[in-house]
């Protein structure tokens, strides 16, 4: 066999392995790549739209939520590879030729589907209370009760906390401060839990219990007070939990709790609104009126300035000013983030059918 067959046998079958080799699936190993990028994708960009929103609500402007409702990825990767040669036995008389080509196409077409909150999902989602065991059993989960019932509820058993109206904020009662203060304490202790009871109609009733053994003096004290605070009866060891703002019984904890778009709206009364926009009425008066008692008061501080900021949890630009978030302000971000963990205990009723998506074998 001469050189030149032998050369031609040799590339025809470098290109017929090389083909072999590159015959295997792109799919898994873009799992981690696109999990890791589409997972903070969606994270900061819910984390942009809650920001705006409640930036929206201080203008009186109306908040919209648009979920991201379903990610499908599509990749294609095509090969074509081309091998046309000439090979004659009168050798340099005719002469020999070996052509070889190859061409390569990667396609990433990702299919996002967008789905907007209306109707009854935007108003179980945004505007039903949240349910008080909710609110408890984040609690018990560890979050601190303070910051969590100053977020999230009205009225415990007649004490009021802050509201907001476009007039402006009314300040919480001093007592209702006192008593988060007290469950913050008591719950530090371990003293405090809940237990769910079922009656013989298999109903389910939360009850808090509050411990008098094996908790230390200053324990029982604020214990003592808390029940002083909220007419509780001094010797009750469990305490049924209900919705709403007096209590029937010394013997119920009675909680009237916000909705979403409640809370929102009171962590839009903590915008930094520029004075500007105040004066001219473009926004109602926010906790920026009470001067240096607004700390005393404030659940979030959101932030604003003419340029972007350079450190930033997270930030959004409306009306000409930017919007945001310290990411050094610990206590902003810890209230923020729960507002976006309150999504999940919203009651949204059944899930909707997805847009139907098609795709077409490759």
């Amino acid at each position: 066999m001469t050189s030149s067959r032998i050369w031609f046998h040799f590339c025809t079958s470098a290109v017929l392995l090389e083909l072999c080799c590159g015959c295997k699936s792109i799919g898994p190993a873009t799992v981690a790549r696109d999990r890791f990028e589409y997972s903070g994708s969606i994270s900061e960009s819910w984390k942009r739209q809650t920001l705006l929103n409640i930036v929206k609500l201080r203008y009186v402007d109306p908040p919209i939520f648009v979920d991201v409702g379903q990610i499908v990825a599509g990749y294609t990767l095509e090969t074509a590879v081309t091998l046309g040669g000439n090979l004659s036995s009168l050798g340099a008389i005719q002469g020999n030729s070996l052509a070889a080509g190859g061409s390569a196409r990667y396609t990433d077409r990702p299919t996002v589907t967008y789905t907007p909150l209306t109707g009854v999902k935007f108003v179980r989602a945004l505007m039903a209370p949240l349910p008080p065991d909710s609110v408890l059993y984040t609690i018990q989960s560890g979050w601190p009760a303070n910051a969590v019932l100053f977020a999230s509820v009205a009225v415990i058993n007649g004490l009021k906390n802050q509201e907001t109206s476009i007039a402006g904020v009314t300040p919480p009662d001093p007592k209702f401060l006192r008593v988060l203060e007290l469950m913050r304490k008591i719950q530090a202790s371990g003293a405090v839990g809940l237990r769910v009871q079922l009656d013989s109609q298999k109903r389910e009733t939360t009850l808090l219990t509050l411990r008098a053994k094996n908790v230390s003096e200053e324990t029982l004290a604020d214990i003592k007070e808390l029940r002083q605070l909220l007419n509780l009866d001094p010797e009750a060891s469990e305490l049924k939990v209900a919705f709403g703002a007096t209590a029937s019984s010394d013997k119920e904890v009675a909680m009237q709790t916000r909705s979403m778009l409640h809370i929102m709206t009171t962590m839009a009364s903590q915008v930094d609104a520029p004075p500007e926009d105040v004066a001219q009425g473009r926004t109602p008066p926010g906790l920026e009126s009470f001067g240096a008692d607004a700390d005393a008061m404030r659940l979030i501080h959101i932030r604003s300035s003419k340029s972007k900021p350079a450190d930033a949890y997270a930030s959004v630009f409306y009306r000409d000013h930017w919007f945001w978030i310290d990411d050094r302000d610990l206590k902003s971000k810890r209230a923020f983030a729960f507002v976006m963990m309150l999504f999940t205990l919203v009651e949204t009723g059944e899930k909707e059918n997805l847009p139907l998506i098609t795709i077409p074998a490759q």
